[in-house]
C-alpha cells in the first residue's frame, strides 16, 4: 500500500476541494440524458475478441468513469489523461488547461458481452453532451473536451460513421464537437480519483452532476445497466 505523504494529501485535499468549488459556484444543470438510435450501418463494429479498449474523454472523469463501471460487459474503466505528453500528465498541469490532456476514461470490455456501438450510444446518451464545445456543465477548458480516442482504425471509422448518423438525425439541438483521434497514450489519474462517484455520493459535485447519468443509464438502458459497480481497486 502507498502512503501519501502529508504535502501530497494536502494536495489532493486541495485539488478535490477546488473541482467542488466549480461545481457549487455555478449555476449549470446537469445535463439531460438524449434517446439515440443504435449504430447502423457502418457505424457498427463487431469483434470476436474477448477484451478490447478505448478511451473516452466527456467532461470531469468522475461521471464518466462512475456510468462504465456501471455497464454490463464492461471489465475495467480507469480514469486518466488522454491528448498530451507523459510528463503533463498529472491533475495539477492537466487541470490548466493547456497540455492537450483531456480527462478521460480507459474503458475495457468484453465485446461478446457489449459492442463498441453500444457503448458509444451509452456515452452520446447519457455519459456528456457531445454538444459542448471545450466545456461540460460547470467545467469549462478543453480538458473537459468531448473526444473519443481510438484504438484502431476500425474504431475511429465507426465512431466518425456513428457521429455522421446521429447528425444526420438531428438527435441534437446542436451539431456534435466530439473529436475523434488515434490514441497517442493514455496515463492513469492519480489514485484519489478511481471510484470516485462510488466513494464520495453525497459530494455535492457528485450528488449533482454525475449521480443523474447513473440513474440515467439505469433508466434508459436496463438491460445493460449493473447495480455493483465494477471498480479499480477491491473494496
Amino acid at each position: 500500500m502507498t502512503i501519501l505523504k502529508p504535502a501530497a494529501l494536502a494536495s489532493a485535499a486541495l485539488c478535490l476541494a477546488l473541482a467542488s468549488f466549480a461545481c457549487l459556484s455555478k449555476a449549470h444543470a446537469a445535463e439531460a440524458a438524449v434517446a439515440v438510435p443504435a449504430p447502423a450501418g457502418k457505424a457498427v463494429l463487431a469483434s470476436t475478441a474477448s477484451s478490447e479498449t478505448v478511451v473516452l474523454a466527456g467532461g470531469c472523469f468522475w461521471g464518466v468513469q462512475g456510468v462504465f463501471q456501471h455497464t454490463q460487459g464492461v471489465l475495467k474503466a480507469v480514469s486518466g489523461y488522454a491528448g498530451g505528453k507523459s510528463d503533463t500528465a498529472s491533475y495539477s498541469m492537466v487541470s490548466s488547461g493547456t497540455t492537450g490532456h483531456a480527462e478521460a476514461v480507459q474503458v475495457t470490455y468484453d465485446p461478446r458481452k457489449i459492442s463498441f456501438g453500444q457503448l458509444l450510444q451509452i456515452y452520446f446518451s447519457v455519459a456528456h453532451d457531445p454538444t459542448q464545445l471545450n466545456r461540460q456543465g460547470p467545467d469549462q477548458g478543453t480538458q473537459y473536451r468531448s473526444a473519443i480516442f481510438t484504438a484502431s482504425d476500425e474504431q475511429k471509422q465507426a465512431a466518425q460513421a456513428y457521429i455522421a448518423q446521429l447528425n444526420a438525425a438531428k438527435v441534437f439541438s446542436a451539431p456534435i464537437v466530439t473529436q475523434v483521434a488515434p490514441l497517442q497514450g493514455f496515463y492513469r489519474a492519480e489514485d484519489y480519483h478511481q471510484d470516485y462517484a462510488t466513494l464520495h455520493p453525497n459530494q455535492p459535485y457528485i450528488a449533482y452532476n454525475d449521480l443523474p447519468k447513473i440513474g440515467n443509464l439505469q433508466k434508459m438502458y436496463p438491460a445493460i445497466y449493473r447495480a455493483d459497480p465494477v471498480l479499480v481497486f477491491k473494496r
